[in-house]
């Protein structure tokens, strides 16, 4: 599922990832356990979890156990400082001249020996600065014809937006200070990840082993000398490993190790495409909360069915359940002997996209339904909007696993959050609830039948391509409700079910897009990275100046009745456009091993392993 509302660090740090042996796996309930294995219901893809292909739930999970950096959350949405890790303040706070300092602990290192240091924290400003990448020839971002070298998802944001230079290295190497035109909320997100880049650069000079000492201090200063010197021919190489070295899914002992450092208190040791992943304890781990000591192996195994899944649970092959459960399958872990079954709300919601154009940056050209070229776009989508069965799909999929399940009305905040009843009553959101779906549909049907005379609901003409994310039994029981109930609006609607989906979600075949945002993150500006024209998670080409206007003022701060005034001016936007609407929250439905102990599910991702250091049987 592609998601992050903003980053939580600003580059996501691009550590281990493993994977499991074949063969016979022991049952996870055996006697004597110090094997945790992990259900996901998408395969691992990459190591680095910051491109648009790459930033997918399941390969958070994994590189979360494998990186660490200054401060995290908790199953209470608290966010925890680090200390362990490091320290980070204000160091200026003016009108228009706002800095942060960071500082690394004293002796951190990575998995390999090598000290963790500022020169670690140097990669985010090259994947998060527009500003940046132009002055360094590296390419623009809102640039079709000149892109990104550096294919990132963190473009667009608040770091964007308001970032000045590049960051100041400290001189023990120890600190960097980032400067802002402007205070900014939140400001304590937007510190700077911690990455490898010894490891980047050993990778594009092309070494296979390890880097002794000497080699990795020269190259951090490489690394850092290339940022601050913007020194275009040699980001370019460092670009091509980012973008592409990361990418695998088979790991075994011919995988070239500097592509398995992190700082995490676990390390990938092994993985096989499509079926697993498998992690051993960093024996260098010094970055954060220690570890229990109970837990010396952790599988991530992948099954895509929520039946299949539980029945693993069941048979003792699997310690930890979380995924997109049925009803069936919800009654089925509660009838497990020796299984604690958790329920709840996630954070994750699922919303249905439609597509106005190309994405930023793109060559590509959409003429689709609902192009915004096309003068009948607009009011197509309205329609498409009116006829989403979103009732019917909370009604029959979500309300048998959580009944107090509901259609959200708003996009930018969720049922249960204070601000929630202000924003509904004034975001424009009523349009697409009032009244009966039968009403809606007809109202529906009438706008179609302007561009479409022919269409009725017998003779459904429009032309809509749905993407289906898959394998998926959930989704696969949306898309069957809402072909059928988009037909009766005129509307011929092809599911298309796609494997790897996330990675095409920018194609500008998809007219239609449906599957889950996660918040990793508590942001005044937490979902403009999804409406913003360049937004790392705008994948369907949206880009309306108003929009952007008020999207850009939540990166002020604010009080609280401005925070709502901004975002029910850019939900009126979103809802009059129909570009987006929120299906449903994701039942939370945790199922786990009764003898592995304080597992504690949380509702911001990576919902699931965000304490593993606390696991033990």
């Amino acid at each position: 599922m592609k998601l992050r509302f903003s980053k939580r660090a600003l580059v996501a740090t691009v550590a281990v990832a493993g994977l499991a042996a074949a063969g016979v796996m022991a049952p996870a309930h055996a006697a004597t356990r110090s094997t945790v294995v992990i259900h996901e219901t998408n395969a691992f893809t990459s190591l680095n979890t910051g491109t648009p292909d790459t930033n997918l739930t399941t390969n958070t999970d994994i590189t979360y156990l494998t990186g660490i950096g200054f401060n995290y959350y908790d199953d209470k949405k608290s966010l925890i400082k680090n200390t362990t890790f490091g320290s980070y303040k204000i160091s200026k706070n003016s009108a228009t001249d706002f800095r942060t300092t960071w500082t690394i602990a004293p002796g951190r290192v990575w998995s390999d020996g090598t000290p963790i240091t500022g020169e670690d924290m140097m990669l985010g400003i090259v994947l998060n600065s527009s500003k940046y990448s132009i002055k360094a020839g590296l390419g623009d971002p809102n640039d079709e014809k000149n892109p990104p070298v550096f294919n990132s998802i963190s473009y667009g944001g608040t770091f964007d937006s308001h970032v000045v230079g590049v960051p100041t290295l400290s001189a023990d190497k120890m600190s960097v200070t980032i400067q802002f035109d402007q205070p900014i909320p939140n400001w304590d997100l937007f510190g700077p990840g911690v990455s490898p880049v010894h490891t980047i650069v050993a990778l594009a000079n092309g070494k296979t082993s390890l880097l002794s000492a000497s080699e990795a201090a020269a190259a951090k200063t490489a690394f850092a000398t290339a940022v601050t010197s913007y020194d275009t021919a040699t980001l370019k190489k460092y670009a091509k490993v980012w973008n592409d070295d990361y990418n695998v899914t088979k790991i075994d002992s011919s995988t070239n190790p500097n592509l398995l450092v992190g700082n995490g208190g676990f390390l990938v040791s092994s993985a096989v495409t499509d079926q697993s992943v498998t992690l051993k304890p960093n024996p260098k781990y010094n970055s954060g909360p220690k570890l229990s000591g109970g837990i010396d192996t952790v599988v991530f195994r992948f099954i895509a069915d929520g039946t299949a899944a539980s029945q693993a649970l069941s048979n003792g092959e699997i310690d930890l359940y979380q995924g997109q459960a049925t009803a069936d399958a919800v009654s089925q872990l509660k009838a497990m002997k020796g299984v604690t079954v958790v329920g709840g709300t996630s954070s994750c919601y699922e919303h249905i996209d439609l597509r106005t154009n190309a994405v930023q940056g793109s060559k590509d050209v959409y003429k689709g339904i609902f192009a915004d070229s096309n003068p009948a776009g607009k009011a197509l989508r309205q329609a498409f909007m009116l006829a989403y069965p979103r009732e019917e799909i909370v009604s029959k999929i979500v309300k048998p696993v959580n009944s107090n399940a509901v259609v959200p009305g708003s996009t930018f905040v969720m049922p249960g959050q204070s601000n929630y009843g202000v924003v509904i009553a004034g975001n424009g959101s009523a349009k697409y609830s009032t009244g009966t779906q039968e009403a809606r549909t007809a109202a529906a049907l009438k706008i179609v039948k302007r561009y479409y005379p022919n269409a009725s609901a017998s003779n459904p003409v429009a032309p809509v391509r749905l993407e289906q994310p898959s394998p998926n039994a959930r989704r696969a029981a949306e898309a069957a409700l809402v072909v059928p109930a988009l037909a009766k609006a005129g509307f011929k609607v092809t599911a298309v079910p796609t494997t790897g989906w996330s990675g095409k979600l920018d194609n500008t075949e998809w007219d239609a897009e449906f599957y889950a945002w996660c918040p990793s993150a508590v942001t005044q500006t937490g979902t403009n990275d999804n409406f913003l024209t360049g937004g790392g998670n705008n994948h369907m080409g949206w880009s309306i100046p108003e929009l952007d206007k008020a999207l850009r003022s939540l990166e002020s701060v604010k009080s609280d009745a401005a925070v709502n005034r901004d975002i029910i001016t850019a939900e009126r936007i979103i809802n009059d456009n129909a570009l987006s609407q929120a299906i449903f929250q994701h039942p939370a439905v945790t199922a786990y091993n009764s003898t592995l102990k304080n597992v504690k599910p949380a509702p911001l991702s990576p919902t699931l392993v965000w304490n593993y250091w606390d696991w033990t049987y």
